[in-house]
């Protein structure tokens, strides 16, 4: 499957459904301002559609979704950040988040990264389980504080 950063407000709306089910909070409202102010400081989505779309339509939607920015810190130099990785329910078990991490791995050696990281939820048993099988490994541990 073709995968392509969303880049009309179709294409991001396409994403919602999707994107919706690891961030229930969100609203469908406001999820293309959302996402195009984050883009206004380097956040990318990119998108699997589903089986029978080549790209994504007001009436389609994404089977798989990844939120991402390409960052640079004192501890780590230039790395690929995922904000935010998510095959649609329906669409589980069938590769599409493997071919997705595959290609934000490659996406990120092609900007010249040197590392690749993501944060889960503690509470995410079956995602822990997909990444130590990708050969992710638990780096360190993040701590936040609501405001």
């Amino acid at each position: 499957m073709l995968i392509q950063l969303a880049e009309s407000d179709a294409q991001i709306l396409g994403c919602f459904s999707t994107l919706v089910q690891l961030r229930p909070h969100l609203e469908s409202g406001d999820f293309v301002d959302r996402v195009r102010r984050q883009m206004q400081t380097g956040y990318c989505l990119a998108f699997i559609a589903g089986e029978k779309e080549t790209s994504l339509s007001e009436t389609s939607r994404a089977i798989a979704v990844a939120g991402f920015r390409v960052s640079e810190c004192l501890a780590s130099g230039k790395f690929l950040y995922v904000d935010d990785l998510v095959v649609d329910e329906q669409g589980r078990s069938q590769g599409y988040g493997q071919q997705l991490l595959h290609w934000l791995i490659d996406y990120a050696k092609q900007q010249g990264c040197a590392e690749f990281h993501l944060d889960s939820g503690v509470q995410r048993f079956d995602a822990h389980r997909f990444y130590f099988q990708q050969r992710l490994s638990i780096t360190c541990h993040h701590f936040a504080r609501s405001l």
